[in-house]
C-alpha cells in the first residue's frame, strides 16, 4: 500500500525514521503524467533499495513559459488518479506530493544557480529553467537523502547538472543515470508527446531518425526543418567524463521535444 504524503516537513520526519531503521532508500523525482519510462526509473530503484519513494511536483520554477505551465499533462485530476494507480502497481513504497507553497514558503527567493552548462543548449532557450531544476531537486534530496536518486538519459543537460551539483554540494545522494525508454517507433517516451496531435505523432519519430543518421548536423537541421520541425538547436556535447553525446531539441507543433544519442 502507498503511503501519500502531502507535507514536505511529515515527509522528511518520516523518511528519517525508515533510515534510523537501516533501510536502504531509493528515489525517483517527476512532475506527473507518468509514463513507462518513469516506470522503469522506479523498477530499477526496487532491485536497488529497500524502499523506493516518488515525488509529483510540477515545479513552476522551471517554467519560462505560462501556457507551457498551464498545459503541462499532469494539471488535472483524471492524470492524478491514473499517476498514483500506476506507482502502485509499480510497487512504490512511498508518495511526496505537495502543494507549491509547500515547497517555497520562501516564495523562491532563495535558489541554486549554475553559470556555465546551464547557459547552453536548452538553457539558452529557456531563461531560468535551470535554476528552477536544480533548486527544486536541491530540496528534494535534502528531504529525503537517498542513497540514490534515478533521472533518465533522455534529458541528458539536466542529469549532468544535477550530478555535478550533487558532486559541489557534497551530497550523500548517488545520482544513477538510466537509459531513455523508447516507443517502437524510436520516439523518447515523454509527458509532453500526450499534447502532439495524431499528424505530430506520426512525424515525430524523425527526430530521432536523424540524430542517428550518418549526416552533417547542417543536413540534419535541413531535414528536420523540411518535415515541418522548428529546430532550436542540434549541437554536439564533449566532456572528458561524460564523453560525446548529440543533444537536440525541436518544435513540432506548439510541442517541445527533446533528445539525445551516443556520438562516436
Amino acid at each position: 500500500m502507498i503511503q501519500i504524503v502531502s507535507n514536505p516537513l511529515e515527509w522528511q520526519r518520516q523518511i528519517n525514521a525508515h533510515r534510523k531503521s537501516g533501510w536502504s532508500i531509493g528515489f525517483v523525482p517527476t512532475m506527473g503524467a507518468l509514463h513507462a519510462g518513469h516506470i522503469s526509473l522506479m523498477h530499477r530503484s526496487k532491485k536497488e533499495n529497500d524502499i523506493t519513494c516518488a515525488s509529483i511536483f510540477v515545479n513552476p520554477a522551471q517554467f519560462d513559459n505560462s501556457e507551457d505551465l498551464d498545459t503541462y499533462p499532469s494539471n488535472c485530476p483524471s492524470t492524478r488518479e491514473a499517476d498514483i494507480a500506476a506507482l502502485k502497481r509499480a510497487g512504490v513504497d512511498m508518495l511526496l506530493y505537495p502543494e507549491t507553497g509547500s515547497m517555497y514558503p520562501d516564495n523562491y527567493q532563495y535558489r541554486v544557480l549554475e553559470q556555465e552548462l546551464s547557459q547552453k543548449y536548452c538553457g539558452k532557450f529557456r531563461p531560468g529553467h535551470f535554476d528552477g531544476v536544480l533548486t527544486v531537486v536541491l530540496k528534494l534530496l535534502n528531504l529525503t537523502h537517498a542513497d540514490h536518486a534515478y533521472f533518465g538519459e533522455k534529458d541528458w543537460q539536466q542529469l549532468v547538472l544535477i550530478r555535478r551539483m550533487a558532486e559541489a554540494f557534497f551530497l550523500e545522494t548517488e545520482i544513477v543515470p538510466c537509459p531513455t525508454v523508447r516507443e517502437a517507433s524510436g520516439l523518447a517516451l515523454s509527458s509532453r508527446n500526450a499534447r502532439l496531435s495524431p499528424k505530430d505523432q506520426e512525424t515525430a519519430p524523425w527526430l530521432y531518425k536523424t540524430l542517428i543518421s550518418d549526416i552533417s548536423l547542417a543536413e540534419m537541421r535541413t531535414s528536420l526543418e523540411d518535415k515541418g520541425f522548428e529546430v532550436e538547436y542540434i549541437e554536439e556535447f564533449n566532456d572528458r567524463a561524460w564523453g560525446k553525446r548529440l543533444l537536440a531539441a525541436v518544435m513540432l507543433g506548439k510541442v517541445r521535444l527533446i533528445d539525445n544519442v551516443e556520438r562516436n
